[in-house]
């Protein structure tokens, strides 16, 4: 009779062990899946913010540091691998957009154009699509995170390697006054 306890005992912690590295893997994926679709959205948000100064520099007068500043930002993110470079990114792309508002602001002509407002909307959607996968990647980490702190789940953690996950720290108001010092 102890033999069976002890079998049974012995299936039911490999079968929790199994389970739990399973989901660790499964939110492990989930976090990095997440990291990659924003790395694409900012990736898009650039791509209009390109747009958007090609077309409001026949209008105002750019320094050929914010154009440089579009392109190192884009390359940035290819090697952008952990959530703080992304929210570094991030954080530079809002103060880029800061810099470009005030442009658009101070020239009625560009405030009105159709082509300037579908690109402030697009951008403006894309900021929204961005803020769904941070929500989406916090959420995960938080899980993750959790389980990693909880017993038994910390023992199948530590066993396996199994590291905190950063959360995604995004500034909110892209419209506001930008600081220029990069």
């Amino acid at each position: 009779m102890i033999r069976i306890v002890i079998i049974v005992l012995l299936i039911a912690i490999i079968f929790y062990t199994i389970s739990t590295y399973n989901r660790f893997q499964v939110l492990r994926n989930g976090a990095e899946a997440t990291l990659g679709q924003i790395k694409v959205a900012l990736k898009k948000r650039l791509d209009m913010i390109s747009q958007l100064v090609n077309t409001v520099k026949s209008h105002a007068r750019f320094e050929k540091e914010t154009f440089e500043k579009v392109a190192a930002l884009r390359s940035g993110i290819a090697k952008a691998e952990t959530p703080e470079e992304i929210s570094e990114i991030e954080k530079e792309t809002r103060r880029l957009m800061g810099v470009i508002n005030v442009a658009v602001e101070s020239y009625p002509e560009l405030k009105t154009s159709s082509i300037v407002l579908e690109l402030t909307q697009a951008i403006q959607d894309m900021e929204n699509e961005i803020a769904r996968h941070r929500y989406t990647y916090n959420n995960i980490a938080q899980e993750l995170n959790t389980k990693i702190d909880m017993f038994p789940s910390n023992l199948v953690a530590a066993m396996f390697g199994f590291k905190k996950l950063s959360y995604l720290e995004f500034g909110e108001e892209i419209n506001k006054t930008p600081d220029t010092t990069w």
